[in-house]
């Protein structure tokens, strides 16, 4: 086809626009778009059409009867929508959306009596009643100025205009449209028709990003289409070119009649492109008025509309919970990964669930098992227009509930067991929703238990941000299955989150060996030697020296540092997990002494355990409570002082944080790593060690977009690891990519552990009270007996037992109603007691915490110990594991090529970066490609992966330094890519796929004998090979694949068979018959399945 000679544009434009006619849009040329405007290009309305549909859709019904609105009203309700008073696009815009959506009241004498009646501008419930219009080239002014601009397609709705589309040609970047659509809204006096608008759409005829009135250009989103038949025959079918010879004849005339001939070349059929895919699913006349009405919204006046992934949650969910099970609607789990707008979708659903048929006066229950969470629920409610009650405690819990009034309550999952012990409550309703949030922890334990007590046929909706683990697979079984899923690759593929960079820091401690030896001859008296050693080899542990002053103080230091030289300036912000409070505090006052950053700091109140503090043996008295200098209790007196509560504390902290110049760096150590949001926070600061949900969610807190006020975007969030997470990383992310192909059919079994399990509490419950048989009821006496070690040993594990199989009785709604209130109390109340008990053992009792089996109480050393680590260890500044080549940085922790990443990505924060985990990213890297080229020549690549096994080998045997480990892995990995480049046929060079292809082909086309000293010619600068059939072949083939390549080909089993009937065609005409290469049948059927193979790997649908 010969280059075009008109603008370029045309090529997304005209196919948008006849796409658009062919989803129902009635064609004006830009004439006829002026006329019905009255030839006023500062007016953005179609006035004509906008006067006959307001008379056409509104009714007054009025005593059985049904009247028209009057002439004057009808032009008056024209006239307000077109003079709605201008207060800054934003809030104009807001203004109008809540004209179109809410109508106009209007006085009206209707037999004789003066009533108010509302008029409708839109008919949202039935969008056939409704007019569409499409125009190209749509002149308008800017308000109070000549200045004229063209909109490149604008869409009508009742000659309202709702979509505003800007085309671009396809060697343009989709950014620039985006921009121009942006830029449009700048300044003081914009085109009046953008106050109307509701959509805002560009497009280069391959891609599409959308969003609306005060966007910025960071958050565009692309919109998928689901890949079922049905949708994508539709679409298809969408985007035929259009066949009407009078709509052809008006679309080719004026500016694009030179583009007449070049489109009727094209031919009937489009490829489904991004282009296409966005107009047909957000510009379908049903699709576009929905998302409008029920899936927009205002946040603290910054106007949302629905990303695709919401969107169809929303609607399986309501398709969903029309389908009852055992007399109530079903449940089900979303699970949307973290920083794609959960909260939001919340909002969409609730404000979906009051529009659905077939539900009359739903109520709504969002429950979450945390204070912060609650209140951001609570607050994007009510930032969104959205009015809901947040309980304060159990009775006023009771006291909402039995009003049984439509709306929306936020609580606390505790709140239940509160509630139902002041009296019991139960509402059989199947129009109760219960939403939980971050569902894999909430529908754990008895007071899950309760709040399905309480509510027995309501319909349990989970969300949650992070993938269940494997463990807790049943929870899916529980909920109804799973609804949806959003994994954080596919937003990051839609770039919905930034992507995260690792980068590793390391603090070198060094104890003093002398010393502490001679502090343990001194200190240690009464021990024998083995105790010592055993003693001494405990307290220098990771754990341990993580948490001494001096290490604690160089990390301040390298924090400071890197923070000044990377983020300071810039509107961002950092945060910091610590390993306890005490840490917290002193990395607070560390820095403050240092004086390069500001910082605060969020803890629970003294007492409150966090999630990292256990009672472990590896971890000091502080860690488990105690409190000995007083450092908490006394900088939480002065907060408290300062704030007047922990919740004024908290939020205060907080929205200066997120929302002020201070604090730069907040600290935390468990409290706000998950359900908390805030863009700008951009580095995360790793302390601690953390592992699974909890790992997920706290790197998460960084992914968030964000664009400062100078426009500049955040490009990543940077992971900053001190103590060598990598490895719980890696496990967290390839149990999370595992449930990427989570299938329904997992479940099946699931159960069945759970109830054998559930058999075991008699069993357990009467193992405990066993051991108290002989002694009666004294809660002395017990104390008593549990002096003994090996009783108060099986105590603690017989109760550790017994509480863990109660928990998961009490979350069970099979085990709640086949078993009656008396023995479930009886359950409760022994496991109460006995905890009672637990704590009564003392600090020197405890077995397995402070005497261990060398019979050493550590109760009595830790004081001393830790006092003399913050002594004798010393610690080095912070630096990097090494000083790596220039091309390689923090590398994506979710990359599927980690090095290729890594060598392309310039862009970073300070610029230092990781060494170990850098070479097991090229290790990974160069083993992938080793196990698909092994088959090939295997002499020459086992011998670089026996190079590469040899080298973690070394590693993990602490044989190689850091830097000695990523050296020898990147020059192995230097090697076999030279080695590659060498044996690739000049022909190929540059094409991966045909290359890919050709070392398939290769070992079936060797050449005879003589021929290969022409196959392989040696230069002084370079190996370069001439071609060959195999070569040939392999370009011949990947032509093959680009003729058939589509959005999503995979997934299209006929356009697949296609290929391979093409390809086998080709083999046997082209390289048995033509060239007379002997293929017998078997090897053609080979060649053919590992092309496909090899295919699928490299040509992923979503890019070519």
């Amino acid at each position: 086809m010969n280059i075009p000679s008109f603008d370029e544009k045309y090529l997304s434009q005209i196919p948008a626009l006849e796409q658009l006619i062919n989803l129902g849009f009635e064609y004006l040329t830009p004439e006829e778009a002026l006329a019905a405007r009255q030839g006023k290009a500062g007016n953005p309305l179609l006035e004509e059409i906008l006067r006959k549909q307001l008379k056409d859709i509104n009714r007054i019904p009025y005593k059985g009867n049904e009247y028209r609105f009057s002439e004057e009203n009808l032009q008056l309700a024209a006239q307000r929508l077109k003079n709605v008073g201008y207060d800054g696009i934003r809030q104009t815009n807001e203004a109008i959306y809540e004209r179109l959506t809410l109508g106009l009241a209007l006085g009206q004498i209707v037999e004789g009596d003066i009533k108010s009646f509302t008029s409708r501008y839109i008919d949202w419930h039935d969008w056939r009643k409704n007019t569409f219009h499409v125009t190209p080239e749509f002149t308008v002014t800017y308000r109070r100025s000549t200045r004229i601009t063209r909109l490149h397609i604008v869409l009508f709705v009742n000659g309202i205009p709702f979509v505003v589309i800007e085309c671009m040609p396809p060697s343009a970047p989709i950014g620039e449209a985006v921009l121009r659509l942006v830029g449009c809204q700048r300044g003081t006096h914009p085109p009046a028709l953008l106050g109307c608008a509701q959509l805002l759409i560009a497009i280069n005829r391959d891609t599409a990003r959308f969003g609306t009135i005060g966007t910025p250009a960071r958050f565009w989103s692309v919109w998928k289409e689901p890949n079922d038949a049905d949708t994508r025959g539709a679409l298809m079918e969408s985007t035929r070119r259009v066949s009407t010879p009078r709509i052809e004849e008006l679309l080719f005339s004026g500016d694009f009649a030179p583009s007449r001939e070049f489109f009727a070349e094209a031919g009937e059929e489009r490829e489904i492109s991004g282009q296409a895919e966005a107009i047909y699913g957000l510009c379908h006349p049903k699709r576009l008025l929905e998302l409008i009405y029920k899936f927009t919204v205002f946040d603290n006046g910054v106007k949302k509309i629905a990303r695709y992934q919401q969107y169809f949650a929303i609607k399986r969910i309501l398709s969903h919970i029309h389908a009852s099970k055992a007399g109530r609607r079903r449940g089900g789990i979303v699970w949307h990964t973290q920083g794609s707008g959960k909260s939001l979708t919340m909002v969409m659903l609730a404000r979906s669930l009051a529009e659905e048929p077939g539900i009359s006066s739903p109520r709504i229950v969002l429950v979450t098992d945390r204070k912060d969470l609650d209140k951001q629920i609570k607050d994007t409610f009510a930032a969104c227009d959205m009015a809901s009650r947040r309980t304060k405690t159990g009775r006023d819990l009771l006291e909402l509930v039995s009003e049984r009034k439509t709306g929306v309550i936020t609580t606390l999952v505790h709140k239940f067991d509160k509630a139902l012990n002041i009296r019991k409550y139960q509402d059989d309703s199947m129009d109760i929703f219960m939403l939980i949030d971050e569902s894999h922890r909430t529908q754990f334990g008895s007071f899950a238990a309760r709040m399905r007590q309480m509510f027995p046929n309501a319909c349990y909706l989970g969300f949650t941000g992070t993938p269940l683990m494997k463990k807790e697979k049943n929870n899916f079984a529980r909920f109804g299955g799973l609804i949806d899923y959003y994994t954080i690759h596919q937003a990051m593929g839609d770039q919905a989150v930034v992507p995260l960079l690792y980068e590793a820091r390391h603090v070198e401690m060094r104890p003093d060996e002398q010393a502490i030896d001679s502090w343990f001859e001194c200190h240690a008296r009464g021990l024998t030697d083995t105790q010592k050693a055993t003693l001494k080899k405990k307290y220098v542990r990771p754990a341990w020296l993580n948490k001494t002053e001096k290490v604690l103080y160089s990390r301040a230091l390298d924090i400071s540092r890197h923070f000044r030289n990377t983020l300071q300036g810039a509107g961002y912000k950092g945060q910091l997990v610590a390993p306890d409070k005490i840490s917290a505090l002193a990395y607070h006052r560390y820095l403050d002494e240092i004086g390069l950053v500001s910082s605060e700091v969020i803890i629970s109140a003294p007492g409150n355990r966090n999630q990292g503090e256990t009672s472990r043996i590896d971890l000091p008295v502080e860690s488990r409570g105690g409190d000995p200098e007083g450092h908490v209790t006394e900088f939480w007196r002065k907060m408290m002082k300062r704030y007047g509560s922990e919740e004024e504390y908290n939020n205060r902290i907080i929205d200066h944080f997120k929302y002020g110049d201070d604090p730069e760096i907040l600290i935390v150590v468990d409290k706000l790593q998950t359900g908390f949001d805030a863009p700008r926070n951009a580095v995360l600061y790793i302390t601690r060690t953390l592992r699974g949900h909890t790992l997920l969610q706290t790197i998460a807190r960084v992914n968030r977009l964000h664009e400062n006020e100078d426009g500049r975007s955040k490009e990543f969030g940077l992971i900053v690891d001190y103590v060598g997470i990598l490895g719980n990383l890696d496990k967290a992310l390839s149990q999370y990519n595992a449930l990427e192909d989570f299938d329904e059919e997992d479940l099946v079994g699931t159960l069945a552990p759970i109830q054998e399990e559930l058999k075991k509490l008699p069993q357990r419950h009467a193992g405990l009270r066993e051991l108290f048989m002989n002694v009666r009821r004294d809660e002395e006496m017990r104390e008593m007996l549990l002096r003994d070690r090996a009783i108060r040993s099986a105590f603690l594990e017989r109760l550790a037992e017994f509480g863990k199989t109660l928990e998961l009785a009490l979350s069970n709604d099979g085990f709640i109603s086949d078993t009656s209130a008396h023995e479930r109390g009886m359950y409760e109340d022994d496991l109460r007691r006995f905890r009672e008990l637990e704590k009564t053992i003392g600090p020197r009792h405890r077995v397995g915490a402070e005497i261990d089996y060398q019979g050493i109480d550590y109760y009595d050393h830790e004081p001393r110990i830790k006092e003399m680590l913050n002594t004798h260890v010393s610690a080095s500044e912070a630096t990097q594991l090494n000083n790596p080549p220039a091309y390689i940085s923090p590398f994506d922790i979710l990359n599927e090529n980690p090095f290729c990443q890594v060598k392309q990505s310039q862009r970073v924060y300070g610029g230092k970066k990781a060494t170990i985990a850098k070479a097991n990213a090229i290790a990974k890297v160069a083993r992938k490609l080793l196990a698909e080229q092994k088959e090939w020549e295997p002499a020459f690549y086992g011998k670089f992966s026996g190079l590469i096994r040899q080298a973690v080998d070394d590693f993990k045997a602490r044989r190689l330094s850091d830097v000695e480990y990523l050296e020898r892995i990147t020059g192995i990995y230097a090697n076999l890519e030279k080695r590659r480049i060498r044996e690739v046929p000049i022909n190929l060079r540059g094409n991966e796929n045909a290359t890919a292809f050709h070392r398939i082909l290769k070992p079936y086309f060797a050449p005879p004998r003589e021929e290969v000293g022409i196959y392989m010619l040696q230069t002084d600068n370079a190996a370069f090979h001439e071609s060959t059939a195999a070569s040939n072949a392999a370009i011949a083939i990947d032509d093959i694949f680009r003729r058939h390549w589509k959005v999503r080909f995979w997934d299209d089993a006929d356009a697949i068979k296609q290929v391979m009937n093409e390809i086998d065609d080709y083999l046997y005409d082209e390289i048995k018959a033509t060239q007379e290469i002997e293929l017998s049948s078997d090897q053609m059927d080979e060649i053919i399945e590992k092309i496909i193979e090899i295919a699928r790997c490299r040509m992923p649908s979503s890019r070519r």
